[in-house]
């Protein structure tokens, strides 16, 4: 039986990983660790963590792994380019699996995005997420991955090309524009978007979760497969094997 420690257990996400893990027959629940607890008691007890907390916790997390190295799940989104960076030299001593999402439907809804990206070269791209009120970031974490990969797959630099707005913009759209829309409203779990314009003809490739049940099933099973892996930097595709 697996341990897995929950970092961020008081989150949304973290108590439906418990709650998941209640039916589980090849991991279980080891520690629950939120702000103010002993992060030396969730490495001891477990043999995998999974980490849905915030940045600052992400950060917190990963500074701390490098005195008791452990495969770490890492699903916390809004991420900045020095915590990714730390992530990557952390994973030089132990498993890093790192998503913005953990759903197996949003990883094949990247990867034919990308195909897409590179074969309707000539389309218009625009991406549309929806989530719930309570939702902190903006864009979410899985349209911007989806961005990025449209983006690479026409070798574009999406900082460059991006947009996340209209408003007062006057003028067409330009060629290379990879648009990134938001919608808050409601108890919407997630909903992404991404399509593909030409005159003529659209293709539109579409995710909905129905419940966060999705991503902490998701994030389980990565971390049964994660347990026993080499020290490196993983991704959703590592786990997909495409």
């Amino acid at each position: 039986m697996i341990k897995i420690g929950i970092y961020g257990a008081k989150g949304r996400m973290g108590k439906q990983i418990q709650e998941c893990l209640k039916g589980e027959t090849q991991a279980q629940s080891s520690m629950l660790y939120d702000k103010g607890g002993k992060l030396e008691e969730l490495f001891e007890k477990s043999d995998v963590i999974i980490d849905f907390s915030s940045p600052s916790g992400t950060r917190e997390l990963l500074n701390y792994a490098r005195t008791m190295p452990k495969p770490l799940v890492i699903g916390t989104t809004s991420l900045d380019e020095k915590t990714i960076h730390l992530m990557q030299n952390a994973s030089e001593v132990m498993p890093i699996f790192y998503a913005s999402n953990m759903s197996l439907g949003v990883a094949v809804l990247n990867y034919l995005a990308s195909k897409a990206s590179a074969m309707l070269r000539n389309f218009d791209i625009e991406i549309l997420e929806m989530h719930h009120r309570h939702k902190k970031d903006s864009p979410s974490g899985t349209a911007m991955t989806l961005a990025q990969s449209v983006a690479k797959a026409r070798n574009l630099e999406l900082e460059k090309v991006r947009i996340s707005a209209r408003d007062g913009i006057i003028g067409e759209r330009s060629k290379d524009e990879i648009a990134v829309m938001s919608l808050r409203g409601g108890d919407i779990v997630g909903r992404h978007t991404i399509g593909f314009y030409e005159d003529g003809e659209f293709l539109e490739l579409n995710h909905t979760a129905t419940s966060r049940a999705t991503f902490a099933k998701g994030a389980i099973k990565i971390a049964l497969w994660l347990h026993k892996k080499e020290p490196k930097m993983y991704a959703i595709n590592d786990f997909l094997g495409i």
